[in-house]
Formats: structure tokens, sequence, C-alpha cells
């Protein structure tokens, strides 16, 4: 069934985007896709962080699409007052050329500078994304849990997101019970594999000083290779 979104970039249309991503890292299924672009290109900016879950979602998408891209087709979305995405094709630099310089388009003649720079540039660009491409990323579900019942979660899940690194992308969270008043915090992350050790991660920077004031523990609950 598609998805169907109001005017997204409305005060009351955000809040309900807010409110649906936030238990769902992407808009359709589990992986990015069309539908995800949709909606991003209907918003005519970055999200205020006031809107958290659309803050998340749209920095992962903008990172996605500037570093691999987006493939997955996706179930078919609609957003109030936003035109079909298409992907646009490629522009050949002399079709589009102005018909009035026709006469002085040399068709069959040697490469300009100017053009063999662009075509080495295109080159190096399309062996950069064929690398990354090389480096296979991964999903990743934590528990992190907190000394006791006392933990202020809120303070807990902002040290948690303060760790950045390259190749590391937070994602959706939720508050889970436990017991006796506990919860933990399950909070997804994207990882690039040759940049990011999820032990790493870990042992040298969640479960070590400042952000172990509020982590008592950390387990990896699931682990998909993406």
């Amino acid at each position: 069934m598609a998805v169907s979104f109001d005017n997204v970039n409305s005060a009351t249309g955000l809040k309900k985007l807010d409110e649906y991503l936030l238990t769902r890292s992407y808009i359709t299924g589990y992986q990015a896709s069309k539908d995800d672009i949709t909606v991003y290109s209907a918003l005519s900016k970055a999200p205020s962080s006031e809107y958290v879950n659309v803050s998340r979602w749209y920095k992962h998408i903008d990172a996605l699409l500037r570093i691999s891209g987006v493939t997955g087709e996706g179930s078919g979305v609609t957003v109030e007052g936003s035109a079909p995405v298409a992907t646009p094709p490629v522009a050949d630099s002399k079709a589009t050329a102005p018909d009035d310089d026709d006469d002085d388009v040399d068709l069959f003649g040697e490469e300009t500078e100017e053009e063999k720079k662009a075509a080495e540039a295109r080159a190096a660009s399309v062996k950069a994304s064929a690398k990354k491409k090389e480096s296979g990323k991964s999903s990743v579900l934590l528990d992190v849990k907190p000394w006791d019942d006392e933990t202020d979660m809120k303070k807990l899940e902002e040290a948690v997101r303060s760790v950045q690194m390259e190749g590391l992308l937070w994602g959706a969270s939720k508050l889970a019970p436990v017991g006796y008043g506990i919860k933990k915090l399950q909070i997804m992350l994207t990882i690039v594999d040759d940049l990011v050790s999820v032990d790493t991660l870990i042992e040298e920077h969640l479960l070590e000083e400042p952000i172990n004031e509020y982590v008592q523990s950390c387990d990896i609950v699931a682990f998909n290779k993406i």
C-alpha cells in the first residue's frame, strides 16, 4: 500500500512525518529506496533539529546520496504538492549546445583541453564511487543499558549520539523496558565496514568517560550486511 503525506514543508506536515519516522529508519521497508528520495526531494530545505526523527532521517539520506546513491525501488509514496521524482537522463554536452553556434562546432575534431579535464574528472569520480561501493556497509542494532532507573535516558541517548566518526551514521531509536522500572535504549546505526569497528565503538567510546557515566553496558542485538 502506497504511503501518503501532507505538505512536508508545513509545520503540521513535518510533525506528522516526524511521528511516522519515530520507529522507522526509512519511509518504507528496511533499506533506502525511491520512496525516501521522493520525500527528501519534497522538502524545500533541511528540517529543523526540532523534528528529531525527520532531521536524523534527512541527514542519513543526504549522506547516502553523496556516498553511494539509493537504488531501492520502494512501495510507492505520494506527497501533497510534490511532483513525482524522476531520475534525469545524463545530458550530452554537445547535444545541448546553442543552435546558433552549430557552424562553429567541430563534431569530429580533437578534444579541447577543457573536455579532457572534464573526462578525467568524470573517470576519477566513477573510480572513487566504485571504490566506496566496494567498502561494504552494515546495519547494526545496539542495546544500550543504563546503570539504574535513575539514569537520565535523554542524556544517555545524547551522549551515545555524540560519538561521531567517518563511516558512522546513527539511526532510529526507542526505549524498551528491562525490568524493575529500568529501561534500555535500542538504537540503529549504519557503518562502513572498512572504517568502523562496532567492538571498537563500544569499548573505546561508549564504555569510556564521559559516556560511561550513563552507560553501563552495550550489546549487539543484530548485525546485517547491507
